[in-house]
């Protein structure tokens, strides 16, 4: 539910951009001044409308827990979430990409947040689905189809020739993250102590903002030096071979039956 919100939100906003951006004639630097109005009222709900629960509260005065040995008390399924987390986003480098593939294949400068439209619609669709799903199916059936999805928006967008086709691919996109952002955040919160998932979740943001940063920079280099293409067949194949890990990989019995976990 909270993806499915949020990915609500970031539709609306690239729908907003669009409609600001016809308004005030492609003058980027009004449209950013307008953007900061939404900022400024989350703020402000911050300040007056956010309350953390008592109970956490009290706790977090008792104790402070970012110390090493609390790391210690962190699972060896946790760390495989966390290993995974970092794969996966090597496969999936920035939506900035897909930005550019759709200025690449002719979108006008004015209509280029419609393939964020497009990507959001389809997130915010199947998020809570793909929530609801994750009670019942193991995650690693999930977080494959998953790559699966991720390999044939690659591939479609490698191959686009036109917006029609960028969009599709970012629809594929779309698809991908609502099997297997909101799960990845699931397996964190599964396979951490209550006390430390402030910590763990931390570190999982920690490790995936790492990868992102040297996913974008491989994906980058190759879009300079080998176009557009290589980038996504480049992100085709992380995915294909992050894939094949999960499908060597064989989770014993006891830990698919209590959490269902990788």
């Amino acid at each position: 539910m909270r993806q499915a919100l949020d990915s609500a939100g970031a539709f609306v906003g690239p729908l907003l951009a669009v409609a600001f951006m016809i308004w005030f004639a492609n003058d980027i630097k009004a449209v950013l001044w307008v953007a900061a109005l939404p900022a400024f009222i989350a703020v402000l709900l911050l300040i007056v409308g956010v309350r953390e629960p008592e109970s956490l509260v009290h706790a977090a005065a008792h104790r402070n827990l970012l110390h090493l040995n609390n790391a210690k008390r962190l699972r060896l399924r946790y760390w495989l979430v966390v290993a995974l987390g970092a794969v996966f986003t090597l496969a999936r480098f920035s939506e900035a990409f897909l930005i550019l593939r759709a200025q690449d294949v002719g979108l006008a400068i004015g209509y280029v947040p419609v393939i964020m439209i497009v990507m959001n619609v389809v997130y915010s669709i199947f998020a809570y689905p793909a929530g609801t799903a994750a009670d019942r199916i193991s995650a690693r059936t999930l977080l494959l189809m998953g790559l699966g999805i991720l390999v044939v928006a690659d591939i479609v967008l490698a191959i686009a020739a036109s917006p029609g086709i960028a969009l599709l691919g970012s629809a594929f996109w779309g698809l991908h993250m609502a099997l297997t952002q909101g799960l990845l955040l699931k397996l964190v919160a599964d396979t951490s102590p209550a006390d430390l998932r402030g910590t763990a979740f931390g570190i999982f943001n920690l490790v995936s903002g790492g990868a992102l940063l040297l996913a974008s920079v491989i994906a980058g280099s190759l879009w300079n030096m080998f176009g557009a293409s290589a980038t996504f067949i480049a992100g085709a194949s992380f995915a294909a071979f992050a894939a094949m890990g999960l499908l060597l990989y064989r989770p014993n019995a006891r830990v698919t039956e209590h959490s269902k976990g990788i």
